[in-house]
């Protein structure tokens, strides 16, 4: 079997960079990666694949997983309201910063989002 690599510092970083700003978001290894969580609930988690290729999963409103699915790869669904991104190296940060606060805002509490100045979306 293959195994996971780990996932590059600058991955991490770009990923840190937006949710570390967030309140009480925070960073701790995964059991394979390294995850973000607000109180006891996962925002992020990036990990790298027995396939050698680097994922972030996030959470997204029911009307936005059904959008991932249907746009396919890079995306891809992994149940509930988890979702998932293929991170190649093309990748928009800015989208990415969005899907990230946006998965902040549905796991963190009322009053903790009530806090996050959110960027507008884009068109």
């Amino acid at each position: 079997m293959a195994s996971r690599p780990p996932v590059p510092l600058e991955l991490v970083l770009r990923i840190r960079a937006t949710l570390t700003r967030l309140p009480e978001c925070y960073e701790e290894d995964a059991w394979t990666g390294v995850r973000w969580r607000v109180r006891q609930a996962t925002v992020a988690h990036v990990f790298g694949g027995e396939d050698q290729l680097f994922r972030l999963t996030f959470r997204a409103e029911p009307d936005e997983v059904l959008a991932f699915r249907h746009l396919g790869e890079p995306y891809f669904v992994v149940g509930g309201n988890a979702v998932g991104l293929l991170l190649e190296q093309l990748v928009d940060w800015e989208e990415v910063a969005e899907l990230l606060t946006d998965s902040y805002c549905l796991q963190a509490p009322a009053r903790l989002v009530a806090l996050v100045d959110r960027p507008e979306p884009r068109d």
